[in-house]
């Protein structure tokens, strides 16, 4: 058994909230106050996942994904706080203080990409520079689409790719830094119809694997990390909490 505030101060050991970005919403955003036996970790906290929370006996969710943004004027039935205060379940989130952690969502896509001499690269470090054994475009995004079982879409500069900027979840504003930098690929999870021709134009491979599919290696750990600190506690990962779209 474990009370929120010492998940807390353990997620503050692996994702301190000073690496957060100073837009970001992280923390303890909804406090219920009970004991903690069960924690649920997902990327979003949803009605499916807070309804899967109360199947499980799970009296905390922590989440990446803040489950209040937005300053909020009113809460109403519909409003998934509403629903997680009316549960008793708590919510932690971990954003982009997460991002930038060492072994947090970035330093797991490196791993699972073989990247080495990886370092912090943009925003407080939140993406991660470094080399990989040389691949093209579309060898990489072919090792996207089966490493992380996403719809990958891609642009191919025509060149090698060694040096790889990656930023899990949107890192389409990133391209001209990772052109500076000397990167000769970005891989992320969101791009737009402007952002691949300016990736064109510059001469940057641009490999985009959807915002869900690029964080969700995180969530795994992130529990079994949970279940190892504290004795008695399940740390379990969401069923229900899934890419949003549908892909035909």
């Amino acid at each position: 058994m474990a009370k929120v505030e010492e998940v807390l101060q353990f997620m503050q050991q692996l994702a301190p909230r000073e690496l957060a970005a100073s837009w970001d919403n992280v923390g303890v955003l909804v406090d219920c106050g009970a004991d903690v036996t069960s924690i649920l970790v997902a990327l979003d906290i949803t009605d499916e996942v807070v309804a899967e929370a109360e199947i499980q006996g799970c009296q905390l969710i922590v989440a990446h994904h803040p489950v209040i943004f937005h300053p909020m004027k009113r809460i109403g039935r519909g409003d998934v706080p509403f629903r997680m205060i009316k549960k008793n379940i708590s919510g932690l989130c971990a954003h982009t203080n997460l991002d930038a952690a060492e072994g947090g969502v970035n330093d797991i896509l490196c791993k699972l990409f073989g990247v080495t001499g990886a370092k912090g690269f943009a925003e407080g470090g939140m993406g991660r520079i470094g080399q990989i054994r040389t691949v093209s475009a579309a060898q990489l995004a072919a090792q996207c689409q089966s490493t992380l079982n996403a719809k990958v879409k891609y642009v191919d500069a025509g060149r090698p790719i060694n040096t790889l900027v990656v930023l899990g979840g949107s890192g389409d504003h990133l391209i001209e830094e990772a052109v500076a930098a000397g990167a000769d690929a970005l891989l992320t999870g969101e791009a737009g119809h402007h952002d691949a021709l300016d990736a064109k134009r510059l001469g940057l491979s641009l490999i985009v694997a959807g915002h869900y599919a690029t964080e969700f290696p995180v969530v795994p750990v992130l529990a079994d990390k949970l279940s190892r600190r504290f004795a008695g506690v399940r740390g379990l990962c969401s069923r229900r909490n899934r890419e949003p779209f549908t892909y035909l």
